[in-house]
C-alpha cells in the first residue's frame, strides 16, 4: 500500500495570492516605471522613491485587487485543471494524462478562469476605496457590461497562460521524475515551473503585445485583426518584443505559486491510499 497527496481544489487559488503577495511590489513598481514622464529611475531607484516618498506600505497599494483576482480567476483555472486531471488520473489506474489533453484541459480551465477573473481587471483601484468597492460601484452605476467588457482578451489570454504554467509544469515534472535524476522534492517543483513559466510568457506574450498596442492606439488600427496584420507585416520578431520583462515578472510568479501548491498539497492535501 503506498500513500499519496492529492491537491484540495482551492489550493491553486491560495497559492497564487501567496505568490501575489511576493511579486506584488515588483508589478507596482513596473508600472511606475512605466508610467514615469522622463524615463531616469531604473528598477531598484524607482522602489526606493515610492518607499521614501510614500512608505514601505506602498509598495502594496493595490493589493487587494491583486488577492480579490487570484481568488477568482486563478481559483477557478486550477480548480477546474486539477480536479478533472485527478478524476480522470483515478479512472486511469492512475496514468498521467497524454500532454495533448493536458493542454485541452489547461485552455478550457484558463478561458472560464479569465471570464469569471473579468470583473475584478475593470475597475481601476485608485478611483476606489479596495477591489469590492470598485465592483460594487463599476456595477451600480454602469452595469454588468461594463464589468465583463475586455473578456474576451481576459479569456483567451487566461487559456494561453493556463496552458503555459498548469499544463507544462504537468509534463515538464512528469519528464523529471520519469528520467530519475531527480525525486519529487523542491527542486524538482522549482526546475518545472521555471520551465512552465518560460512557456507561459513565450505563449501569451504575442497576445499582450498586441493589447498594448490597442490600448495605446491612437485610431491607427480598426480593430484587433488589422492590429494583427500591420504587427505581422514587422516580423514573428515583432510578436515578442519585451519578452524578456514579461519573463521577469511571470516567471518568479509562476514558480512561487507552484512551490506554495505542492506545499499545501504535501501537509494539507487530500490523503488517498492505493
Amino acid at each position: 500500500m503506498t500513500e499519496k497527496r492529492m491537491s484540495r481544489w482551492y489550493f491553486g487559488g491560495l497559492a497564487s495570492c501567496g505568490a501575489a503577495c511576493c511579486t506584488h511590489p515588483l508589478d507596482l513598481v513596473k508600472v511606475h516605471l512605466q508610467t514615469q514622464q522622463k524615463g531616469r529611475l531604473g528598477m531598484v531607484g524607482m522602489a526606493s522613491h515610492v518607499v521614501r516618498t510614500d512608505g514601505v506600505l506602498a509598495l502594496y497599494n493595490g493589493l487587494s485587487a491583486s488577492l480579490c483576482r487570484q481568488m477568482s480567476y486563478s481559483l477557478t483555472r486550477f480548480a477546474i485543471y486539477e480536479t478533472v486531471r485527478d478524476m480522470l488520473g483515478s479512472s486511469n489506474q492512475g496514468n498521467p494524462m497524454p500532454f495533448y489533453q493536458k493542454v485541452l484541459l489547461g485552455a478550457f480551465g484558463g478561458f472560464t478562469g479569465g471570464f469569471i477573473g473579468t470583473p475584478l481587471v475593470n475597475p481601476h483601484t485608485s478611483l476606489y476605496r479596495h477591489a469590492v468597492d470598485g465592483l460594487f460601484r463599476v456595477f451600480r452605476e454602469e452595469g454588468v457590461r461594463k464589468l465583463f467588457s475586455g473578456a474576451t482578451m481576459a479569456s483567451s489570454r487566461g487559456a494561453l497562460v493556463t496552458v503555459g504554467q498548469l499544463a507544462c509544469y504537468d509534463q515538464a515534472k512528469q519528464l523529471v521524475l520519469s528520467s530519475g535524476v531527480m525525486g519529487d522534492n523542491i527542486l524538482t517543483h522549482f526546475l518545472s515551473s521555471f520551465i512552465a513559466g518560460g512557456c507561459a510568457t513565450f505563449l501569451c506574450q504575442p497576445l499582450d503585445v498586441m493589447k498594448t498596442r490597442l490600448m495605446n492606439s491612437k485610431g491607427e488600427y480598426s480593430g484587433v485583426i488589422h492590429c494583427l496584420r500591420v504587427t505581422a507585416k514587422e516580423g514573428p520578431l515583432a510578436f515578442y518584443k519585451g519578452l524578456v520583462p514579461a519573463g521577469i515578472r511571470l516567471i518568479p510568479h509562476t514558480v512561487l505559486t507552484f512551490i506554495f501548491l505542492e506545499q499545501l498539497k504535501n501537509n494539507f492535501g487530500i490523503v488517498i491510499i492505493s
